[in-house]
């Protein structure tokens, strides 16, 4: 059977379908003019400085010409026996460094949250706000006051290691290769350490109180509960403070440079990323500045970063179970 199309309803049928086309059409202007602003400014401060310092580490200065010179930055930095000895230990030392925060500043974050998210310690919004105050101090107050106190000369800590009975435990940390970077890792744990704790202190309110009622008539409660229902459930959150840490550790610079200076002493020991890149790019004492190979380490240091969190993105986050309540 076929079916009979009446020209005569063509103009109503085009009518009717014309402002739907139009509609659909139809750009959202207030839409554009709201992100506009963002997507400058973000490409202004972020993107610009990001292709910038990738196309200067592709030139040097001879003679005060600049000249392209592809990949030979790159090679002079991995290959030479100078600088590569240099990227390596700095590589290395700043690995130290994240694994102190992942081994030390994370685990205390996620125990100190859960013991002030008990929802029957007193005082808990006073020690919540004790712990996260270092974390809005000036890094130059954190590494001069830790110096100080840390000083054998003017310290405290000869004094109060003393009173304890444990002065023989006492040696000038920040002064010794062997010590001098897990002091600083500890004193950066020390002022960061409330960040964590309020993000899982965040977590753990956020789970809903029927699952654990519904726990504690299983007879799961105290420890038990926290480790069986609360930390599977925060894992999220876990893996983000994670890969926040991985980020921030491996960006850090202003702690290393106020405590220790840009030479990152003893005999370049606490020297990471961060600081050798400084050097670099800027000159320090009888270094002259090399802006190409300096941009060189800074494309090296956001090639690392960026395979990090590729690696947490697709490796670990897209296995890692979801729970919305």
């Amino acid at each position: 059977m076929q079916t009979v199309f009446d020209l005569t309803e063509l103009p109503n049928f085009l009518g009717k379908l014309m402002p739907k086309l139009k509609k659909q059409s139809k750009i959202r202007w207030h839409i554009v003019v709201f992100l506009a602003p963002a997507i400058f400014i973000y490409t202004a401060v972020m993107n610009y400085p990001l292709f910038n310092t990738l196309r200067l580490a592709l030139f040097t200065k001879v003679d005060q010409t600049r000249l392209y010179v592809g990949l030979e930055n790159f090679q002079t930095l991995f290959g030479d026996p100078i600088w590569s000895d240099q990227f390596w230990n700095a590589l290395g030392n700043n690995l130290s460094f994240f694994m102190v925060h992942m081994l030390v500043q994370n685990p205390i974050g996620i125990a100190l949250a859960a013991i002030l998210s008990h929802p029957t310690l007193r005082f808990s919004s006073f020690y919540r706000t004790a712990i996260f105050i270092p974390t809005m101090l000036s890094f130059v107050i954190v590494g001069f006051a830790w110096k100080l106190i840390l000083s054998p000369i003017w310290g405290i800590a000869p004094g109060l290691l003393d009173f304890v009975g444990l002065k023989s435990l006492y040696a000038p940390w920040l002064g010794k290769e062997a010590y001098a970077l897990t002091t600083l890792s500890l004193i950066s744990v020390w002022q960061f350490v409330g960040i964590p704790m309020m993000l899982i202190y965040a977590a753990l309110l956020s789970i809903p109180d029927e699952i654990l009622e519904a726990a504690e008539v299983d007879g799961i409660t105290g420890f038990s509960a926290f480790w069986k229902i609360k930390l599977p459930l925060i894992l999220p959150s876990i893996g983000i403070i994670s890969i926040l840490t991985f980020v921030a550790n491996f960006n850090a610079f202003d702690l290393i440079y106020a405590a220790q200076g840009a030479l990152a002493g003893p005999n370049f020991s606490t020297d990471i990323l961060g600081t050798f890149m400084y050097r670099t790019f800027f000159g320090f004492q009888l270094q002259l500045g090399d802006p190409h190979m300096g941009s060189a380490i800074a494309s090296a240091m956001f090639a690392i970063i960026l395979i990090g969190v590729c690696l947490y993105l697709f490796g670990v986050q897209s296995r890692m179970r979801r729970y919305q309540f």
